[in-house]
């Protein structure tokens, strides 16, 4: 078993941003996460994250890495298949190895939400997709959907018209929900918008070619021939294991934390969208470095030691 003052789960940007602020007050860190970057990674281009030019997500998580790494955190390829947090020594298990330590912070983020039709399941990687950035370039030439009215599904949108033949974007509502910004860099595409509506099934033979979809109001269905569905509708957070270890959650599965980002269990912190926050690269990057500098007071009781604790750090 290998002993730390923090493990930190989870590999995006709070992880990543706790993982440089731990290592940098010279406390023994680690992260362990099944990729790197989490959803970030999956950005085709990231234009608002302060001080840096526009970007891809898997390049800002590498320049993150590479940040946290010069202080001294380490990083893990790893599946944490458990979690023992009660105790003041924590331990953190994945298939290969053990780990313990003082602290714990949660950054699991979340991961896709799913549309739950007839044929979604059968044709992922088929033609239904989650992630335009990755897929995308597979479907040069061809023809699209894009399910969704939030910013990821109009940025998907966006970039996806520069590739296929054909983009559409359906929405259940008459209007979207993203950010002004991106409503009329849509308008400038030849993205066409199908208002009011919602896929019912997605069929195909080897690979998707065609999707069943209902008008809301007037019940009415029609075929849509497209080679390809990429599913925009939200993500979901990723906290079944942490769940298994008693750490509490909301109504809607995300971790409860205060303001100091203090689970219910002493020396358990959690940060970034698996607390319900913005789901903002830099806001997940605040609460990283926000976790890890209370943490960093929990060990040390105060900036300057023991006892010697600012009494209003952390309260809002």
């Amino acid at each position: 078993m290998e002993t730390y003052d923090i493990v930190i789960v989870g590999g995006g940007p709070a992880g990543l941003a706790a993982g440089l602020y731990a290592a940098r007050r010279n406390l023994k860190t680690i992260i362990l996460s099944e990729t790197l970057g989490g959803q970030m990674a999956l950005a085709h281009i990231i234009e608002n994250y302060p001080g840096i030019e526009p970007i891809s997500g898997i390049e800002l998580a590498e320049k993150m890495k590479r940040q946290a790494e010069k202080f001294g955190c380490e990083f893990k390829i790893a599946k944490v298949v458990s979690l023992e947090l009660k105790d003041e020594i924590k331990k953190v298990k994945t298939p290969e190895k053990e780990y313990s330590a003082k602290i714990v912070i949660i950054a699991t983020g979340s991961h896709y939400r799913r549309l739950k039709v007839e044929g979604e399941e059968k044709f992922i990687g088929k033609g239904v997709s989650y992630c335009s950035s990755c897929d995308g370039p597979l479907f040069k030439g061809k023809k699209v959907a894009v399910i969704g009215g939030s910013d990821a599904a109009v940025t998907s949108a966006i970039y996806l018209s520069e590739i296929a033949s054909e983009t559409y974007l359906i929405h259940r509502r008459d209007e979207l929900r993203a950010e002004a910004a991106n409503i009329e860099h849509l308008k400038k595409t030849p993205v066409k918008i199908i208002w009011n509506s919602v896929v019912e099934k997605i069929e195909g033979d080897k690979f998707v070619n065609k999707i069943i979809i209902k008008n809301v109001k007037t019940n009415e269905i029609k075929e849509l021939e497209v080679d390809g569905v990429f599913i925009e509708i939200g993500e979901v957070p990723t906290t079944e294991i942490v769940k298994a270890a008693g750490v509490e959650v909301n109504e809607k599965n995300f971790i409860k934390v205060n303001e100091k980002l203090e689970t219910n269990i002493p020396g358990v912190y959690a940060a970034g969208d698996v607390t319900g926050s913005l789901a903002q690269i830099v806001v997940a990057a605040a609460e990283g470095a926000e976790a890890a500098t209370n943490a960093y007071l929990y060990l040390k009781g105060g900036f300057y030691g023991k006892g010697i604790r600012p009494v209003d750090y952390g309260k809002k």
